[in-house]
């Protein structure tokens, strides 16, 4: 087995506004293009004022009761129906990505910790490089489509 494509199970997901702050939930805010972790979540960039904040299954209403006692923080909305989570791992995730996606995955480029918006198979997703391997968020009304491309993008890989 040379890559590895597994659905994670119903994730915590909430986009949050902040009007400033360097903090979310005690964990530091990242930059562009970036994602923090700690404290049992993601914080993922997603734009100059928006975050997602990523974490284990059934934690919305803790973590937004939590979010709601930030003084920085603007709104917060649960999006975790939104988006299906897979993990891809192994010697060949950064091969599979290749066939669809643009985005240079070369360490040197897109080291652990780097979180981008882009296209993989005409498909919006939301992808994280971490140490072993990659985080692909995906819309759920795309998840069957995704999961289809995945399985064709490169049978010799994936398993």
């Amino acid at each position: 087995m040379t890559a590895e494509a597994v659905e994670e199970p119903f994730r915590t997901q909430l986009t949050v506004r902040l009007r400033d702050g360097h903090t979310l939930l005690g964990v530091d805010l990242p930059g562009p293009c970036t994602f923090t972790s700690g404290n049992g979540i993601d914080v993922l960039w997603m734009g100059p004022d928006e975050y997602l904040v990523l974490a284990e299954p059934g934690r919305q209403a803790e973590l937004e009761a939590a979010l709601s006692r930030e003084s920085a923080v603007l709104a917060v909305v649960d999006v975790s129906a939104q988006r299906v989570t897979v993990r891809l791992t192994g010697a060949h995730a950064r091969d599979v990505l290749a066939h669809g996606c643009s985005i240079d995955l070369d360490p040197s480029v897109s080291p652990p910790g780097t979180c981008v918006q882009t296209l993989l198979a005409r498909t919006g997703i939301v992808l994280m490089v971490r140490e072993d391997g990659f985080t692909i968020l995906v819309r759920q009304s795309f998840a069957n489509y995704f999961t289809a491309w995945l399985a064709d993008a490169s049978p010799e890989y994936v398993s």
